[in-house]
């Protein structure tokens, strides 16, 4: 994870973490450590433009607080599933099962398997083959709707198996 994507994720994660649901700019940039260790310095430019990514992501939401007139940042719903699919398969609570994915999408049709592919990437998937995947990721139900908006029913198939054994 490079610099930039780590001070995006710092503060996805602190937001998730924050017990009132926000963090002010201000005590973010002055009091970074009280969220991350690790940190010696940060800058404020950086900051700023760590949270004009998530924003432009929309994982991350601008508001002011009425009273004080300070700019504060709220985590949206779309910041919570990133982090939640973003979480290594060691830090989520598997249930056990495998989600596999199996596809064969002619190549007419190979702009919508790169579709597939970068998504199943992004829900935390593992390539075995160039057309079978697997995660222990619970995602089966989003993996479903989106091959029925992509019209690729008659291509792909999605199991999921708790019998793994070799």
């Amino acid at each position: 994870m490079g610099k930039k994507e780590s001070i995006g994720k710092l503060v996805l994660l602190a937001l998730e973490k924050a017990v009132d649901g926000y963090v002010r700019f201000e005590d973010f940039t002055y009091h970074h450590y009280r969220y991350h260790y690790g940190i010696p310095e940060l800058k404020k430019s950086s900051l700023a433009q760590a949270i004009k990514r998530l924003r432009e992501k929309g994982f991350v939401e601008k508001t002011t607080l009425k009273d004080e007139g300070k700019i504060i940042f709220k985590l949206t719903e779309a910041g919570k599933e990133f982090l939640l699919l973003s979480k290594s398969d060691e830090e989520i609570d598997w249930d056990g099962k495998w989600r596999i994915v199996v596809f064969d999408i002619p190549e007419k049709q190979r702009k919508i398997r790169n579709i597939l592919r970068s998504r199943l990437k992004m829900w935390g998937f593992t390539p075995w083959q160039q057309s079978v995947w697997a995660s222990k990721k619970n995602v089966t139900e989003k993996l479903r709707r989106l091959i029925k908006e992509l019209e690729i029913d008659d291509w792909v198939l999605v199991l999921e198996s708790d019998n793994a054994g070799r």
